[in-house]
């Protein structure tokens, strides 16, 4: 007989009854029921209870162990009697019955947490014991459903005619964005290579290297900070790259692949299987963000020309300075209590701005504290554009157009969530598209772009020549998925004149291109091929299936928000020795110096 198992704990049935089994595992539960000893034995595969009676000669050991300690038994598998049977269990209709136990490893410690059941823990415990952590049934399946996510990835692309291809990790440092993380070169004293922060060029690079499909399921490292739905330092994607493609093309392929993960890997329901392309400017004006969450339907409505003369001088004061008024309407919202609004408005205020007014229509009359500086035919023509009938409410921002657009986009979802609006089993993705080439830097007037530097300008080097930088628009796009954005994209600039052009009205002269981007700009004057790509971020695209708030619920080995290892005590110090060798000299701070 093997040494540890003939089964996993999660095999056993009643085509087993009878059997002599030997199985190991972990103790899950321990319980003493009138001097015989159940104990549910847990592996990576399920649960098999087992029963220790009180005639056997490791009976004491048995009695002593601790949850979480590794044993090994051999027994017989006995079919349970009908009251016994547990139906939670997918070994309930059997037990074993144990002849033999081994101690392979006991748990001397005070466990820091309860591993059998999901109680509540701080995070930061939790990540100075993953490894118990990740023992918990939930945190289980969220990373068996993260390598499930991989393998389907791995397999749909493969048969669609892609290749997966390694780009290096250790490349040199560009801007790209973000930070880069460096790592000292100990053989070119002085020099660094850095950590990719995505295989940006690499794929490029392969795809004017003759290669068609490229992807990989890519690490990336960036130096930024964390956010729920951001793990600080590093992440992976999907990262994707085709040539001789449209961006039709490419939305059709990710369409496919999304759709599929959603169907096989979760039990939600897809709003649709060919995602609605939303221009970026409508994007901004319908919910004041560019990843709006459309599984319910409230768009900001801009009523500015309605109240040019109105009473209410903070709205006809903006419209005539040029600002905006805008309107969102809360359906269903005019029964809520007064303390509702008084709520919203205090959220309006958290985040900003001065108030936020609003209306009610509500027993054939609209009230409100602004209502009485609202003329009839401004108050028909609200109503009207707004689509506001008896139960809605209506809710106004009035301002600079982007701080106003930001704002209402807050109170948008902060009313969807308080009306139960959102379906929590509905995936709807849709398509930013349409993006500005640049834009310009509020601080310094300098234009900029505006998102990825590489991408093809709409038009091509005619619309780089013949019109404001400001009107451009460029092949780039954003995939959203209920609010979160999971990747950027673009048909890329493979014409090194129109890519001249381009970082040359955003300020950057030939010599910095060259200097910054040598391989491609190289490359692309030994025939480079028209492509295009994406990179959705797999850790936020299982931080969905898995219905999870927080992105490192579903990453094995994630750092906290501040960035630190708490498991393996990362970052650290290293030796005297070790900068030694890399010429490398460290000045703290007197405080931040380590005590030895």
């Amino acid at each position: 007989m093997h040494p540890y198992r003939t089964h996993n704990c999660g095999a056993l049935g009643l085509d087993n009854a009878g059997t002599t089994v030997k199985l190991s595992g972990w103790v899950h539960r321990k319980r003493d029921h009138g001097g015989v000893v159940f104990i549910d034995l847990r592996d990576h595969y399920g649960l098999t209870q087992i029963v220790i009676n009180p005639d056997v000669p490791f009976f004491s050991e048995a009695e002593r162990v601790r949850n979480e300690s590794v044993i090994t038994i051999v027994g017989e598998v006995v079919k349970r009697t009908a009251e016994t049977i547990n139906p939670n269990m997918d070994t309930g209709e059997i037990e074993v019955v144990a002849t033999d136990f081994i101690m392979e490893s006991f748990v001397e410690e005070t466990l820091p947490f309860t591993v059998n059941q999901e109680l509540e823990c701080p995070e930061e415990t939790r990540l100075a014991y993953r490894f118990l952590d990740l023992r918990r049934e939930r945190m289980h399946k969220n990373i068996l459903l993260r390598s499930k996510t991989c393998a389907l990835v791995r397999e749909h692309l493969v048969a669609k005619g892609f290749v997966e291809y390694h780009t290096p990790i250790l490349t040199s440092s560009s801007p790209e964005g973000a930070r880069d993380y460096l790592v000292p070169s100990r053989v070119y004293p002085g020099q660094f290579y850095a950590l990719p922060q995505a295989p940006q060029q690499f794929k490029q690079l392969l795809m004017v290297s003759g290669f068609d499909r490229y992807f990989q399921i890519a690490p990336c490292f960036r130096d930024e900070d964390s956010r729920a739905d951001r793990s600080p330092g590093e992440f992976y994607q999907i990262d994707m790259e085709m040539s001789f493609i449209t961006q039709d093309d490419l939305f059709a392929e990710l369409e496919e692949l999304m759709v599929r993960l959603f169907r096989e890997l979760s039990n939600k329901t897809i709003a649709a299987e060919v995602f609605p392309r939303i221009a970026y400017r409508d994007a901004m004006e319908w919910y004041g963000t560019d990843k709006p969450d459309i599984r319910y339907e409230m768009k900001m409505i801009d009523c500015t020309d309605i109240f040019q003369n109105c009473e209410l001088k903070v709205f006809s004061h903006q419209a005539a300075a040029g600002g905006v008024i805008k309107v969102l309407n809360g359906k269903g919202a005019a029964e809520r209590p007064r303390k509702f609004f008084d709520d919203m408005e205090r959220y309006a205020r958290g985040e900003g701005a001065k108030g936020l007014a609003w209306l009610a229509v509500r027993d054939g009359e609209v009230k409100g504290p602004i209502a009485k500086f609202i003329s009839d035919d401004e108050m028909r023509q609200l109503l009207e554009r707004t689509g506001a009938v008896e139960g809605d409410a209506l809710f106004f921002g009035a301002g600079q157009a982007d701080e106003t657009r930001e704002l209402l986009g807050k109170v948008r979802q902060l009313l969807a969530r308080q009306l139960d609006m959102i379906d929590q089993n509905l995936v709807s993705f849709c398509w930013i598209v349409d993006f500005p080439m640049y834009e310009k830097n509020p601080d310094t007037g300098q234009i900029e772009f505006s998102h990825n530097p590489f991408s093809m300008p709409q038009g091509g080097m005619d619309a780089l020549l013949t019109k404001d930088p400001l009107d451009i628009l460029a092949y780039q796009y954003d995939i959203v998925c209920n609010g979160i954005e999971l990747s950027s994209g673009a048909i890329r600039n493979h014409r090194p004149e129109v890519m001249l052009k381009a970082f040359e009205i955003a300020g950057y002269p030939e010599s910095e291109v060259k200097t910054q981007f040598p391989a491609l700009w190289k490359a692309f004057h030994y025939g480079a091929p028209p492509h295009g790509g994406i990179a959705p971020g797999l850790d936020r695209m299982v931080m969905l299936l898995a219905d999870e708030p927080n992105i490192r619920e579903i990453i094995a080995f994630p750092l906290n928000q501040r960035a630190q290892d708490l498991l393996m005590g990362a970052p650290n110090y290293v030796s005297q020795e070790q900068l030694d060798e890399l010429c490398l000299e460290i000045n703290l701070p007197p405080e931040e110096t380590p005590t030895v």
